[in-house]
């Protein structure tokens, strides 16, 4: 009788089991390090490649006043196993520019990413929309009465942590979504100052059923993502550095200064330096929209030359806000070099503007 119990034990637990860890499911495991770089918003520079010309007077506040056009920022690389050798990008992530490794994963599966801070500053990853634990969220606040500071996956400089996030179904497409959908991915220490120096990056999950092995959506030819967002220099992490390697007029305290440090762009490049927006004609293109900052920030991304769906309704021009996010689809049918942009009138005239190629 007891053995009988005991096989039965058995056969439940393994049931349990199975329903917990799915056959199908998979651990998409990735490793990924903040690196501090040397970025540049405009190489273009001294031309503005939406007009062919130099940079205006009114255009150069942004490019080339103050500090100008490169500054330390902080970025999220993806490596090889072990930290072996940075991963290098292709041609489909070109447009990537300043933001992090595509974090990939269908519903069911979990998601292991092995961090490394390889900055002078803590940094860690907060992911948005998947299922976490306290030890993998990636922020530090208080927890008890005691007011006691616990790290839950901050990472000091030098240090290593390994997040581990599950993708339940409510952390997939709902029942209005296209096949995929996209969350944010940022460091979460000092959030602002973290995300202004440069430490953002997507996570994109597909529905079950609905991916190829590397997780991609079986119904899309092209994805795009785009970072509509103000990086604000002058509440970045590297604020101070920055200022020390300043040869120009540089007083923080100046609203001329202030001003030339805020960069309108997208994928943190302005005026139309972003590479990669490439598609054929009649290709199914699915577009991400995220967007961060502060009050400033609201964006109404416009494609000029077609038109989108989102969750069914036919548009141009979208709106996003701090932190939220878009899934689009396009078909475009106009071969040409598109403009798409900001439709911020400020926006436009600080340089959140780009192409889009239809071949």
């Amino acid at each position: 009788m007891f053995l009988r119990k005991l096989c039965y034990l058995s056969i439940v637990i393994a049931f349990i089991g199975c329903i917990g860890n799915p056959a199908w499911a998979k651990s998409r495991v990735y490793w990924i390090a903040a690196e501090e770089v040397q970025w540049d918003y405009a190489p273009s520079f001294p031309i503005n490649p939406m007009s062919g010309n130099e940079f205006t007077e009114e255009q150069r506040v942004f490019v080339e006043q103050g500090i100008g056009r490169r500054y330390l920022k902080a970025v999220y690389k993806e490596y090889t196993e072990g930290f072996g050798a940075v991963k290098q990008r292709g041609p489909e992530e070109e447009h990537l520019g300043i933001l992090g490794p595509i974090i990939r994963a269908a519903v069911g599966d979990r998601i292991v990413v092995h961090f490394k801070n390889n900055t002078r500053f803590p940094a860690s990853i907060h992911p948005h929309g998947v299922l976490y634990t306290k030890a993998h969220e990636g922020a530090a606040h208080s927890h008890a009465a005691g007011d006691n500071h616990k790290p839950d996956g901050v990472v000091a400089p030098g240090g290593e942590y390994t997040y581990t996030w599950d993708v339940p179904e409510r952390a997939g497409p709902g029942p209005n979504d296209p096949s995929s959908i996209a969350w944010i991915y940022h460091s979460h220490v000092d959030e602002p100052a973290d995300t202004n120096a440069g430490l953002i990056g997507p996570i994109i999950i597909t529905k079950r059923g609905s991916e190829n092995g590397d997780r991609i959506p079986l119904d899309v030819d092209r994805e795009f993502i785009s970072l509509f967002t103000v990086f604000d220099e002058n509440a970045s992490l590297y604020r101070d550095v920055n200022l020390a390697a300043c040869s120009g007029s540089c007083d923080p305290e100046d609203e001329s200064f202030q001003e030339s440090n805020l960069m309108h762009g997208i994928n943190g490049l302005v005026y139309s330096n972003n590479q990669g927006y490439v598609m054929q004609k009649g290709q199914r293109v699915r577009w991400y929209i995220m967007g961060m900052g502060t009050e400033v920030d609201l964006h109404t991304p416009h494609w000029h030359g077609a038109t989108l769906l989102h969750n069914g309704n036919r548009l141009d021009v979208t709106e996003v806000l701090p932190a939220a996010t878009k899934t689009l689809d396009m078909r475009p049918d106009v071969q040409g070099v598109w403009m798409y942009h900001c439709h911020v009138n400020d926006h436009i005239s600080a340089g959140m503007m780009s192409t889009y190629t239809v071949e």
